[in-house]
Order: C-alpha cells, then structure tokens, then sequence
C-alpha cells in the first residue's frame, strides 16, 4: 500500500495499490467526501497510465492542483518503470 501526502487541496493523503500497472484500493484521507468515493470506485482496475493520462493538470475552482491531479502525481511517483517490479514505497 502507497500512501502520498497532497498539496494544496482539501484532501490531505492518497492510499493505494498498484499490481501488473493497475490500480487498486484506492482511498483519501479528508476531501470531498462523495467526490473522492466515486473517483475511487472508478479508478480501481485501471491501468495506471489512464489515469495519469486523465487527472494531470485538473484544477479545483482557483487552485493550482486538485486531488485528482494530485492523484496523478502519487502514480507518477510510484509507477514502476517499465519492465521492472513494482516499486517498493
């Protein structure tokens, strides 16, 4: 299990896992409660590219960020590299 601590938004960490380039498990500490429910249960089972490919750059209202983005972030800095094992957090 993953854990990434956010900047600049409402939420305040990310868990998560990541097997065969996948996510799974996904959960925010704090945020929008509903918002953060549902992006989670549509996250899980996507490859962790999508995702990346999807949420980076997302704004919250004035906010440079937002936990999606944020979200992109942890799996950039987690996603093994290609070819190699899953990375260790």
């Amino acid at each position: 299990m993953y854990e990434y601590k956010t900047q600049g938004t409402c939420s305040t960490a990310i868990h998560f896992d990541i097997k065969d380039g996948k996510v799974y498990s996904v959960s925010f500490d704090r945020g929008c409660d509903g918002n953060l429910k549902a992006l989670s249960i549509l996250a899980e089972g996507l490859p962790a590219e999508e995702l990346i490919r999807k949420l980076k750059g997302l704004r919250c209202g004035k906010k440079q960020t937002s936990c999606g983005d944020q979200f992109a972030r942890a799996l950039e800095q987690y996603r093994p590299a290609a070819g190699a094992g899953e990375k260790s957090p």
